[in-house]
């Protein structure tokens, strides 16, 4: 890890609030936010956003089914998300809606710069537009003639719209992505937006005609801004461009836009190349995680296999949810989750792995050297584990922290404390000396994934005497 980084500014997508979060959801969002929390751990000045996108026809239809104003509709919704995030302990420094006022202004300093910049010119658009993207797709996206997302046809539209001239940026972009100037991360998302851009960039619609729920275009109000476009625009205006001018330049560029595979080609060629256009630096790195599948089905409300992650939470507790996620699936690549598969590693790893040794070291210590015990070193090393959070590899710190859980164990039932003490007490003591040194270690480690369990095990080895908690950390689970 760098030794000083100033800042620390991170990401995610802002949802788009049509439907409650999910399981998907609350994946990359936990992911930021344990980011966020190595960074401050570390010493950064850390920004974590998240937030959620309101705009658009698809709202606009979502609150109109539900007998709803839109405005009505997104607040309701918008608080869910951030009650769920509440809910998994996840904790942004701002959540930002693109309904409030301080992004609407900011776009429209943003779009009259980006008018001023010379890349932007109205013209007529004629092509096929998915409402479920909220975006014009090619023929040549489609199977069979449907969408294979959305599995819905596409409609033809024929509209005039104000463009931006993407087609510019071509090589440019290329050449930043292949120097890592932006960087993208796993190298196959990288390898994807490279193919995209080689097959030739074409300039793209900014504003609909007849969308009315939206930021207007600021010289021709009859036209609203491509909901795209102005949700891109929240990761500046979340750090106050063109408002707060000394607050954007303590943040920007983000230093990490976290989110799922299936938008990254917005973030990584339409988003950097509107910023280059308003002569602003791109973000530094772009991170997209993958895809679950529920018990080997992809999720679908058809199916009926959305997981609300409030029902897990209210069963398991925020740290197990946490911990599962990022422990099941390696970040970056698609996986399989399902309850069986949670409930599996909470009594496992959590009730009979750290739960039992947090058990037996404090009655150990209360019992054998009457709670009083210094905190000294770790004998046992675990940067490893640090370090594989902050590259993004959370499966692989936490089985490395398991590793270590698991050889405490070993280290206690070769000892067998409660035969020694009879004869060696000073080999007990020097034995759980350092076994509450590991311990406390390992807290320390865990904090950013399982925030709520490090801090009960750190408070009860920081306590005068140590005492056996009268509670189970992960009670385990039938």
């Amino acid at each position: 890890m760098p030794e000083e980084q100033k800042k620390f500014y991170i990401t995610t997508p802002i949802y788009y609030v049509n439907d409650k979060p999910h399981i998907g959801h609350a994946y990359t969002t936990i992911a930021a936010d344990v980011l966020a929390r190595l960074h401050r751990q570390l010493g950064d000045d850390t920004w974590f956003l998240t937030g959620t996108d309101e705009h658009g026809a698809k709202i606009e239809a979502a609150a109109k089914k539900a007998g709803k104003n839109p405005q009505e509709f997104v607040d309701e919704v918008s608080a869910k998300y951030s009650l769920t995030w509440d809910q998994l302990g996840i904790a942004p420094d701002d959540f930002i809606r693109t309904t409030e006022d301080r992004h609407k202004k900011s776009v429209a300093i943003f779009l009259n710069n980006l008018k001023n910049s010379g890349k932007v010119y109205g013209g007529d658009y004629e092509g096929l537009y998915c409402v479920g993207h909220e975006a014009f797709i090619k023929e040549s996206d489609l199977v069979d003639g449907v969408c294979p997302e959305h599995k819905t046809k596409p409609e033809k539209i024929k509209e005039k719209n104000w463009f931006f001239k993407l087609s510019d940026y071509q090589n440019i972009l290329k050449e930043k992505i292949e120097k890592d100037e932006i960087l993208i991360q796993p190298n196959t998302r990288k390898n994807e937006v490279l193919s995209f851009i080689n097959q030739g960039l074409e300039d793209i619609a900014i504003s609909r005609p007849n969308v009315k729920w939206g930021i207007p275009i600021p010289w021709d109000i009859d036209q609203t801004t491509y909901v795209w476009v102005e949700a891109l625009f929240n990761y500046c205006s979340a750090v106050g461009y063109g408002i707060d001018q000394e607050k954007f330049q303590k943040y920007w560029p983000a230093d990490l836009h976290m989110m799922g595979k299936e938008i990254i080609k917005f973030h990584c060629i339409i988003w950097p190349a509107l910023l280059l256009a308003i002569e602003i630096e791109p973000p530094k790195r772009v991170f997209a995680n993958g895809f679950f599948t529920v018990a080997g089905q992809k999720i679908s409300k058809t199916i009926g296999n959305v997981i609300d992650p409030n029902d897990w939470v209210a069963k398991y507790g925020a740290d197990a949810v946490r911990y599962f996620l990022l422990r099941e699936v390696p970040f970056g690549e698609d996986g399989d989750v399902s309850e069986e598969k949670l409930k599996s590693r909470y009594n496992s790893d959590l009730a009979n792995g750290l739960g039992n040794l947090f058990s037996r070291i404090t009655n150990m210590v209360e019992k054998f050297l009457d709670g009083d015990v210094e905190l000294t070193k770790s004998p046992r090393d675990l940067s490893e584990v640090s370090e594989a959070f902050y590259n993004l590899d959370f499966s692989h710190g936490l089985e490395v922290a398991w590793e270590t859980v698991a050889w405490a164990d070993g280290l206690i039932d070769k000892a067998k404390p409660w035969e020694l003490h009879k004869t060696e007490p000073k080999k007990v003591k020097e034995l759980l000396i350092n076994l509450v040194a590991v311990l406390s270690e390992l807290a320390l480690k865990l904090s950013p994934i399982m925030p709520d369990a490090a801090n009960k095990i750190r408070e009860a080895l920081e306590q005068e005497k140590i005492t056996k908690p009268s509670a189970p950390l992960f009670p385990k689970i039938d």
